[in-house]
């Protein structure tokens, strides 16, 4: 899957802490950078699927 746009990842957070979220290229996830958070949320077809109970935690 190509990458998200950078407008995109710009506007979007974390919806638990609120900290910003990163492109992984490997699993086409949004990662959360926060430390304290580090979950790791699926994109589907394109579309971040912002879910909690869709999040796992981060390696």
């Amino acid at each position: 899957m190509s990458e998200l746009p950078a407008e995109l990842l710009d506007i979007l957070v974390c919806p638990v802490c609120h900290g910003p979220l990163a492109w992984d290229y490997e699993s086409s996830e949004l990662i959360c950078v926060s430390v304290n958070c580090s979950l790791a949320y699926p994109v589907r077809q394109g579309i971040p699927v912002l879910l909690v109970d869709e999040a796992r935690k981060a390696k």
